[in-house]
């Protein structure tokens, strides 16, 4: 069956009206969470899987409600970088270049609008890319045999600090811990307990999504109240819409090239939404005509909304191709689909078609309906900046709480819960990174059973990891991406600086 016939089967399943409610709700729910300077898109869907295990919605519902989620926080993070000159989420860093001194020239409507308009058009574009990429790479996937998935698993760890990442030693550090995290439990292979320590509820484990919901949700409820704990935050007004369709035009082809060049950022590994906004915002000051860049340019809004969006949407193809996540994200959304007994990688666009096209056609649905809702709405969405964080990041905290008890309707995994956020919030303190502990639990098991299965198949001669072409390849991108960056990441580190540096002083 060709593509187009299966994206037609997914809008059958996106359009229901019960798939059409959960794409509204989690756009709103998503927007809102975005809107909080440093929640993002990763806290907000940590923080509502327990919620989708609690309701027991289908694996279907729960993925259109999370990547519905995820895309209006990708939305949302645009309104704290131009009322507050606060980024959302990193990736929004570019947007408070232009964004924040068009919303001090009395234009924050014209730049929310503008930043949605964009956003909308890079969520979509690259969500055709998603389309007509993802079923290519994944017949590729097909080739892999446990050598190269060993491999692969190698890659994403190696390419996890990305271009962006500050300390490489510290990435793979995390990455170790979860890896370590991973092991806890029965050996399937021998029987064997490992790091029980006789206690019989971990026998089976530790529950990955115990831990994010902890290492997300709950260190940043302690980091929040620590940097914002108080008040609400103090905001500029929003004006009266006065967006003309020569405005419009004017922010197109800055909307178009950031959406592409997004989206290549989002399927390479390392890559991300941070790069993509980056190298959009970049790109599109030097190629263009040198306007009011940094204080107040449309297209200085566009092009990182673009690109950011593109990026997000762009991430999805690694992790539902490969079961490689390419984002922070990306790997929440991992660890709900594997606890859904749902296995990502090649096999799921056979075994699953329904799901992941149903998925796919309801994130056009959902980009549809965030345009709709963000450009009306807004002033709804902004006025939650001026709720004081001691009463919000409670509610957030007792929704994740509530949820995960009704998962498993155990105490210890509240405990369990509550240790891994005074974790996360250590580690983000010393800059260790949380989403290589995440990942390390999400790839360990299956790293593991690769292994495995190459050496028995090999009768335990150990190079047989690097006797394909195809491995060697994989190999090789793998150390590129982890010496590269540590070569080009200080130079891209510093460019961003600068130019967060030069528009303050203009």
């Amino acid at each position: 069956m060709d593509t187009m016939s299966l994206l037609m089967q997914g809008f059958a399943v996106a359009l229901t009206p019960e798939s059409i409610m959960f794409a509204v709700i989690g756009a709103i729910l998503g927007t809102l969470i975005g809107a909080l300077p440093g929640l993002g898109p990763a806290n907000g869907v940590a923080i509502l899987i327990p919620l989708a295990f609690s309701l027991g919605l289908s694996p279907t519902s729960s993925l259109i409600l999370l990547t519905s989620v995820y895309a209006g926080a990708m939305y949302g993070g645009r309104i704290s970088s131009i009322l507050l000159n606060i980024p959302g989420d990193e990736p929004a860093m570019m947007t408070c270049l232009d964004g924040y001194p068009m919303a001090v020239k009395g234009k924050a409507a014209e730049a929310l609008a503008i930043s949605a308009i964009a956003s909308f058009i890079g969520s979509f574009i690259a969500t055709i890319g998603l389309v007509i990429l993802a079923p290519i790479l994944a017949k590729f996937a097909l080739r892999f045999g446990p050598s190269e998935y060993f491999a692969l698993f190698a890659l994403a760890f190696a390419t996890l600090g990305g271009i962006t990442g500050k300390n490489q030693f510290k990435t793979l550090m995390a990455a170790a811990i979860g890896l370590m995290i991973a092991s806890v439990g029965i050996d399937i292979s021998t029987g064997v307990q490992r790091f029980t320590f006789g206690t019989l509820e971990l026998f089976e484990g530790v529950d990955f999504i115990i831990a994010i919901v902890g290492l997300f949700a709950i260190s940043e409820l302690l980091f929040f109240l620590e940097r914002h704990a108080g008040d609400g935050l103090k905001q500029i007004a929003v004006n009266k819409l006065k967006l003309s369709a020569k405005d419009i035009i004017q922010v197109l082809p800055a909307s178009f090239r950031g959406a592409v060049l997004g989206f290549v950022a989002g399927v390479l590994p390392g890559a991300g939404a941070s790069l993509g906004s980056f190298v959009s915002y970049t790109l599109e000051k030097r190629f263009s005509d040198k306007g009011e860049f940094g204080k107040g340019d449309p297209r200085g809004v566009a092009a990182p909304e673009a690109g950011n969006n593109g990026a997000a949407s762009g991430a999805l193809v690694p992790m539902l191709t490969l079961g490689v996540p390419g984002s922070g994200t990306t790997a929440v959304l991992l660890a709900m689909l594997v606890s859904l007994n749902i296995s990502p990688g090649p096999m799921l666009f056979q075994q699953n078609a329904d799901l992941v096209w149903g998925v796919i056609a309801a994130m056009f649905v959902g980009n549809f309906v965030l345009l709709l809702l963000n450009i009306p709405m807004v002033g709804i969405f902004v006025k939650l900046l001026s709720i004081p964080p001691k009463y919000l990041m409670p509610i957030v905290t007792l929704i994740a709480s509530v949820g995960i008890y009704s998962v498993s309707h155990s105490a210890l995994d509240l405990y369990f819960m509550v240790g891994f956020g005074v974790l996360g919030y250590i580690f983000r303190k010393i800059d260790i990174p949380l989403v290589p502990i995440i990942l390390g639990m999400l790839l360990g098991p299956e790293m593991e059973k690769s292994l495995r299965h190459a050496l028995v198949l090999s009768d335990g001669d150990w190079t047989v990891l690097f006797n394909s072409g195809l491995s060697i390849g994989l190999w090789t991108v793998a150390m590129l991406g982890l010496i590269l960056p540590m070569i080009i990441g200080p130079m891209v580190r510093a460019k961003m600086a600068r130019a967060k540096i030069s528009e303050k002083d203009d």
